[in-house]
């Protein structure tokens, strides 16, 4: 058993890694060609380009996975299937399942090493990718924010600002609300502007109204300069969202919608891309449960109709999250729902594929 198990494995690795190289290139040079009239207008060099080639390649390495792990499945059953080597296993009294088990247990071994892969390797060499990509192209990203509204950490102070500056690091246009340990109001505080000193905001030209709730009376109180060792919330979470879950690894990404959320900022996109980070990294499982069904359905062709197979599942697979994912961002389905809907979908499809796979 354990023989034909490993016979299998010999002839689908040579070819799996032949697939991610394969896939791997395709992306690279997509990306190239895709740029490349933006490298020469803006006279980047060949050594630069191939420093953006470089970051790029474990994101590529990453998304080409999944499709030549469907592919190298898809050509491995295909060629024991047409040498009618796949036969003489099943009539020798070993059952199918078995002989795509490897794969199987593969493919969940590759969903961890991806979860893995894309949080420590992946998205820091993208942003860095990202990063570089816009200084050579002199794409300028203004962190500037009007209407900004921001809760502290405790949820006690909530800060309104017309404008924030974060060249200067001030706020124009200031309003605070304070409030007690149970949110019930307790003062506020309307200044003209405020300075980051480092460590809190500093107010200058403020009014402060403080509410006293034995006598139900407010006092009023005029202050040029007013400095508040509460007041520690950082100049970044004023900043436009230019923040992208895709560039964060799991953790920051889970902090970064807890922020969102606790600001009262539109966190729903955000939510959904960090749950695509987990299901993501289960497509190889996905894909190998398809090709261990479909693989042993083609006995002639075998390269053109791995390929095509391939091919045209990604695409249906991928296509089908990012409607998903568009329609769970505009409120229509939950977050979990878009960002888990096409894995269930391929997942119980791949189950009746089996169950009525040659076997």
């Amino acid at each position: 058993m354990r023989s034909i198990q490993f016979m299998v494995l010999r002839a689908f690795l040579p070819v799996f890694l032949a697939a991610i190289l394969f896939f791997v290139l395709i992306l690279q040079l997509a990306d190239l060609f895709s740029n490349l009239w933006r490298y020469f207008n803006n006279n980047v060099s060949i050594l630069q380009m191939g420093k953006i080639a470089y970051l790029y390649l474990p994101m590529c390495i990453s998304y080409s996975i999944p499709i030549a792990l469907l592919f190298s499945i898809s050509f491995t059953l295909g060629g024991l299937y047409a040498n009618n080597e796949l036969i003489a296993i099943i009539g020798s009294g070993v059952s199918f399942y078995r002989v795509i088990a490897p794969f199987i247990v593969l493919s969940f071994l590759l969903s961890v090493f991806s979860f893995w892969f894309n949080d420590s390797i992946v998205i820091p060499t993208y942003r860095e990718k990202n990063s570089i990509y816009k200084e050579l192209l002199r794409i300028n990203v203004s962190y500037n924010r009007s209407n900004a509204t921001v809760i502290s950490d405790n949820n006690r102070i909530i800060y309104q600002t017309e404008y924030y500056n974060d060249k200067k690091k001030t706020l124009t246009g200031v309003l605070l609300i304070y409030r007690t340990r149970d949110y019930s109001f307790l003062k506020r505080i309307d200044a003209a502007w405020a300075e980051w000193n480092g460590s809190n905001w500093v107010l200058h030209n403020s009014t402060i109204y403080t509410w006293n709730k034995d006598t139900k009376t407010i006092k009023t109180e005029r202050m040029d300069l007013y400095s508040d060792k509460e007041l520690i919330k950082a100049p970044e979470s004023f900043r436009k969202i230019t923040r992208k879950v895709d560039e964060m690894n799991y953790s920051d990404a889970s902090k970064w919608v807890e922020t969102l959320k606790k600001s009262g900022l539109p966190y729903r996109e955000a939510l959904t891309n960090f749950y695509k980070k987990i299901s993501f990294s289960l497509t190889p499982l996905i894909v190998a449960l398809i090709a261990g069904a479909i693989g042993s359905s083609f006995k002639k062709n075998i390269l053109l109709m791995s390929l095509l197979i391939s091919l045209s599942v990604s695409v249906v697979y991928y296509v089908m999250q990012m409607v998903a994912l568009i329609i769970a961002k505009n409120g229509y389905i939950p977050p979990l729902a878009g960002a888990w809907g096409s894995f269930i979908v391929f997942f119980v499809v791949s189950i009746g594929l089996l169950k009525t796979a040659k076997t």
